[in-house]
């Protein structure tokens, strides 16, 4: 279903991002955030689902700074793998590529909202601070959120939490409440990575609605 294409980050810096179009006419346009493992099958598949709902979805390989065309499984080696390649990015050049496909988007007429998963859940929530002209944002189980949590949203955001994530303790979604009471929030009962069918911790319930009311949510946003 999906192509790659070409993106222009503000610093000049080239890199790659799938795209996945509806068959019809866009409700809208998301940006989807990978997870520490680059722009696997699991990112591609999800960026694939979310063209199937009438989104027009593009995943940009934010880790293009540091290694091209990065796209490893879950295994130990490969969590392993990807952390050492995260740390090699900071956080604000891997804005500056989202801010990049968001630009892209909305130049093309489009309504842009972002989601992520894992790191992406982090970035989907600097997305929704630091990117303007976003409509909405959806986090999974993003670990980096609430050390950003005094940074105000632009856009309406989303935020989903694993109950028995370890690396996620409840203190972490209770700052975030604390800094922004009524910003929605759901936990459910699952680990971290529950939405990805290719982890061990996946969860078919948790992640069928927490998808749901993340389709809710763009409908609301997006149309």
């Amino acid at each position: 279903m999906g192509e790659t294409i070409r993106l222009s980050a503000e610093d000049s810096h080239q890199l790659a991002a799938y795209r996945a179009a509806p068959a019809g006419t866009p409700r809208g346009a998301l940006v989807i955030v990978q997870e520490i493992f680059g722009v696997n099958s699991h990112i591609k598949n999800v960026t694939d689902g979310f063209a199937r709902d009438g989104y027009l979805a593009v995943a940009p390989a934010i880790f293009d700074r540091v290694e091209r065309d990065f796209a490893i499984g879950y295994k130990p080696e490969d969590i392993e793998r990807g952390r050492a390649v995260r740390g090699k990015i900071s956080l604000d050049d891997m804005v500056k590529d989202l801010r990049a496909a968001v630009t892209m988007l909305r130049a093309a007429g489009h309504k842009v909202g972002v989601v992520g998963y894992c790191l992406g859940g982090s970035l989907a929530w600097l997305s929704a601070t630091r990117i303007d002209g976003l409509a909405c944002a959806v986090g999974y189980y993003g670990g980096a959120i609430a050390e950003h949590a005094r940074e105000k949203p632009k856009c309406p955001v989303l935020l989903h939490w694993g109950e028995t994530d370890q690396s996620i303790p409840p203190d972490h979604w209770k700052t975030v409440e604390t800094a922004h009471p009524g910003l929605p929030m759901h936990v459910y009962p699952a680990g971290h990575g529950f939405s990805c069918d290719e982890r061990g911790s996946y969860h078919e319930p948790s992640t069928r609605l927490a998808r749901e009311r993340t389709i809710a949510f763009f409908r609301q946003h997006l149309g």
